[in-house]
């Protein structure tokens, strides 16, 4: 096991360096100058060269490269060039709105994303799996941009039943703020909860189908008993894959979840430095998923061995 974690660790970290790389390069492959950006349109050729030497952009992608990794490590993110902001303490401000949201879309789309897996299970063949397969099938199809406009047209002008914008922080009231983001999770999760559907019947069917499953209904066993114990627990494997590797895309799709709905997440911050060419922004911003990314799939692979202990993976051996 130790070893399996060493090799992981690795791995990731390996992963992390050639990321900063693409992060890095990608960045500066953007079109337009952040300096014009930020001294204007109408600024003296002498005052833009000011301000790339202020940020570095004068100096060779080496040593640009260079301070970008020390600075990665350092947590030293440089200023925003449109607000003059420290870059870390926007992410430390409008982190916890995105990661709320990401969390409460994971829960949303769980509990949903079982429970039509297991009607689609149970009523297998019948008029009803059909009506589960094509409510799972429009969660895929949707595009989120469109659901939430339509669940605000619906669910919070029409009805009222949710608010169609705004936040109010879990520190100050969390039932209210739960209140305000439980629209913006359901569009978030919808996605996610249709693929756990999905993999819920399929994975339900195959165990449901096995010698042992056959051998615990004739033992007498409650169904509803085998279904939790035998087909459910070996459906965790699937479960934790698909949560672990949508986990870090939800992060980065709240990006116009937030936007449709005025949060003031990582998605606002995003745009709004695509738009103004805001290179320390945007850097820190993909280089944030993307750490997320690694570090929940390095985390995904060590629960593994916890869900099913039988399971050996790149030499893990115990």
């Amino acid at each position: 096991m130790t070893r399996f974690i060493s090799v992981r660790f690795l791995e990731s970290l390996c992963t992390l360096v050639l990321s900063s790389i693409v992060i890095f390069v990608g960045v500066r492959a953007l079109p337009g100058d952040p300096a014009v950006a930020m001294a204007g349109e109408e600024a003296s050729k002498e005052q833009i060269e000011a301000i790339r030497a202020s940020l570095g952009l004068d100096d060779p992608l080496i040593v640009q490269y260079g301070a970008f990794v020390k600075n990665m490590f350092t947590l030293n993110l440089g200023e925003s060039t449109r607000t003059g902001q420290d870059v870390v303490s926007m992410l430390v401000t409008a982190l916890p709105v995105t990661v709320l949201i990401s969390l409460y879309a994971i829960i949303v789309a769980i509990v949903i994303g079982l429970l039509f897996g297991i009607f689609a299970e149970r009523r297998r063949g019948k008029l009803d799996e059909l009506g589960a397969n094509i409510a799972v099938l429009f969660g895929l199809s949707v595009p989120n941009f469109w659901l939430g406009l339509l669940a605000i047209l619906v669910l919070a002008v029409s009805l009222g039943w949710f608010p169609a914008s705004g936040y109010v922080s879990i520190t100050e009231d969390p039932l209210r703020c739960l209140y305000y983001l439980t629209l913006p999770a359901f569009v978030l999760g919808s996605g996610l909860a249709a693929v756990i559907a999905r993999q819920t019947r399929a994975s339900l069917i195959d165990t449901m189908a096995t010698d042992y499953v056959r051998t615990a209904r004739a033992t007498g066993i409650a169904p509803s008993r085998i279904l939790f114990r035998y087909g459910l627990r070996n459906s965790l494997i699937v479960l934790v894959t698909i949560v672990g590797l949508q986990l870090g895309g939800l992060i980065s799709g709240a990006v116009v979840t937030e936007r449709i709905f005025a949060l003031p997440g990582i998605g606002r911050i995003t745009l709004d430095a695509v738009f103004s060419r805001d290179y320390p922004v945007i850097q820190a911003v993909v280089l944030l998923v993307t750490v997320a990314y690694i570090v929940i799939n390095f985390l995904v692979d060590i629960l593994y061995s916890v869900v099913n202990p039988r399971i050996r993976t790149g030499g893990a051996a115990s």
